[in-house]
């Protein structure tokens, strides 16, 4: 750990150093703002962010509508990966069409999230609920080793199968399909197209998610249900089953974020990211504010752009620390919990557990 700090320490310094070379900044300004830069750093960052809310929003969900810290999220956005990974190589194994990839993959996309919908549900109601009454600890714990045993499970059926359990499982990513592949003319940059996809994708997971919280009936008892449990059940609303169905939402969204993943060559399915999109989906929700489905969003736009920002930095050679895009996260992380410990849209107090 403290190895860690020091080595992403010096990478700060070394960033910090080589923008102070005034002619070397001079010259990263001129690039950034020309349009093809411009437009190129954006749109990724927008890409990343897109990503970033989907692994994000199900975790905010959990905690802000009842309290409980699932540290098992990651290990759920995991599984989804490797379930849609599958799915896709044993349909698409003989070729496929674009338009035919791209349906097939909504269609897995669809059955993971109902299968982990289904899965955080039966957690919920087996383990999660007996320690509601609990100190968060318990949550912790429990969550926790959840979260160990579904990566150790993965990588034992993984190895029997002779698939790589780590770094990547790239087999997946040969299913994508040309037109998500191929890289497309915007204000002169060269953006990929699975850039624009994750875009799209984002903005229907988010109409869909504040569609179903402010429109729906269902979404009133559950934000009710957060506020005042004991009022709503003296009402006749089994706020119990409105729980159970919240917390296999946010496994459910871990999933969908997870199959999107396994096209994605800065992830793949990989027991790695039990901790990496745990990391990432805890970093975005404290910036936004703990249980704020606005701040989650702005949070992931931040970070996304930022995040495409620095990685420019380092492709164009203007600052030589691969590590930087990473650094860049926390920094942002500490200093919004310097300036707003409760983060840009957050309340002192969450959850009603």
């Amino acid at each position: 750990m403290i190895g860690g700090t020091v080595g992403g320490t010096t990478e700060v310094l070394v960033a910090v150093a080589a923008l102070a070379d005034l002619p070397l900044l001079a010259d990263a300004l001129g690039r950034f703002f020309q349009p093809r830069t411009f437009a190129r750093i954006v749109v990724e960052g927008l890409g990343k962010a897109a990503v970033y809310f989907i692994l994000a929003v199900g975790l905010t969900l959990v905690f802000g509508l009842m309290g409980v810290l699932n540290f098992a999220h990651g290990a759920m956005a995991m599984l989804g990966a490797y379930l849609g990974g599958v799915l896709m190589v044993l349909a698409l194994s003989g070729g496929a069409g674009p338009f035919t990839t791209i349906a097939f993959f909504f269609v897995v996309a669809a059955v993971v999230f109902a299968l982990l919908t289904a899965v955080g549900g039966a957690i919920e109601v087996g383990l999660v609920r007996p320690i509601y009454d609990r100190t968060p600890m318990y949550q912790i714990l429990l969550t926790f080793g959840v979260a160990l045993i579904l990566e150790e499970l993965t990588r034992i059926v993984a190895t029997l199968h002779g698939v790589q359990p780590e770094p990547q499982w790239r087999a997946p990513m040969g299913t994508i399909p040309s037109a998500l592949a191929a890289r497309y003319d915007i204000l002169g940059a060269n953006i990929r197209g699975l850039y624009l996809f994750e875009i799209v994708l984002g903005l229907l997971v988010a109409t869909a998610v504040w569609l179903f919280l402010t429109r729906t009936l269902y979404g009133l008892y559950i934000r009710a249900g957060s506020e005042d449990p004991e009022m709503v059940e003296a009402l006749g609303i089994d706020v119990r089953k409105a729980f159970t169905v919240v917390f296999g939402l946010g496994t459910g969204l871990a999933g969908l974020g997870g199959v999107l993943l396994m096209w994605d060559p800065l992830w793949g399915p990989s027991v790695l990211l039990n901790i990496d999109v745990l990391l990432y989906a805890f970093v975005i929700v404290i910036i936004g504010g703990l249980g704020s489905f606005k701040g989650t969003l702005v949070a992931a736009v931040v970070v996304g752009v930022a995040d495409s920002f620095t990685t420019w930095l380092f492709t164009t050679g203007i600052v030589p620390n691969p590590g930087l895009p990473a650094v860049t996260i926390f920094l942002l992380l500490v200093l919004v919990l310097v300036v707003r410990p409760q983060g840009i849209f957050g309340v002192e107090e969450v959850g009603g557990h």
